[in-house]
């Protein structure tokens, strides 16, 4: 799964080294972060309705069109690649409304007796990526509201024992194929997949970061293996 990332390369950076050559797209200017979470605003790629790439901001936490309580958004930050296409929350929006979400980084938690140690995963080479996304419009009579959910699927063995699933990560050139409504269903399908066990590096960070309203540079710096202490008998 994923239940936190960052996104600390700039606009012009990510345009740069990401999307040169692949989207005709360009961001306004956003500050580095370090600490996204759910229901905060993310950054994000869609196609128009005359299929050209536009940059956008969606929340994090998927809002169906059809939900009558928006906390319903809360359990959907991800959605299960194997079984989009099936889903009632995320079928009309595989088919319709995919997005690719900017980030750079992503945490992900490891129990270790009673202490939870998170770890910072990133690319091998501090290159930024794109998550797989869906994302829906809902409105009500005061309000709208567009949101997101991350595609996740199963983790390839690098990541495997901090969890058994992960997000999935678009190559460039396959984005206009995840953008595109006209892409078929089952060239999608072969999209959503682990990337490979040398894309990523990982390495121990501080508790800090467990809090979603705290957002600082450090909480990506790599801590000492023996921080948190001998646990409790």
């Amino acid at each position: 799964m994923c239940g936190r990332f960052t996104l600390r390369t700039g606009a012009d950076a990510f345009v740069q080294y990401f999307l040169a050559g692949t989207l005709d797209v360009s961001f306004p200017s956003f500050k580095p972060r370090f600490n996204i979470a759910p229901t905060q605003m993310v950054a994000a790629v869609r196609f128009t309705t005359e299929e050209k790439p536009e940059a956008c901001e969606f929340r994090w936490g998927l809002l169906p069109s059809w939900a009558k309580d928006k906390k319903i958004a809360h359990s959907m930050i991800n959605a299960r690649g194997e079984t989009i296409a099936e889903k009632p929350a995320f079928r009309s929006a595989f088919k319709k409304r995919r997005c690719a979400i900017l980030a750079d980084g992503f945490y992900e938690w490891k129990a270790d007796g009673k202490v939870k140690r998170p770890s910072y995963i990133h690319a091998r080479d501090g290159a930024p990526f794109c998550f797989a996304g869906l994302w829906e419009s809902w409105q009500s009579p005061d309000e709208t509201i567009e949101s997101t959910t991350i595609v996740t699927t199963s983790s390839n063995e690098f990541l495997r024992d901090l969890h058994d699933r992960m997000p999935v990560i678009l190559a460039p050139e396959y984005l206009r194929k995840w953008l595109d409504p006209a892409t078929p269903a089952e060239e999608l399908h072969q999209l959503i997949r682990p990337v490979g066990n040398d894309f990523f590096m990982r390495h121990e960070v501080g508790t800090e970061v467990n809090s979603p309203r705290a957002d600082r540079a450090s909480f990506i710096e790599q801590i000492p293996q023996d921080l948190f202490g001998p646990e409790d008998d």
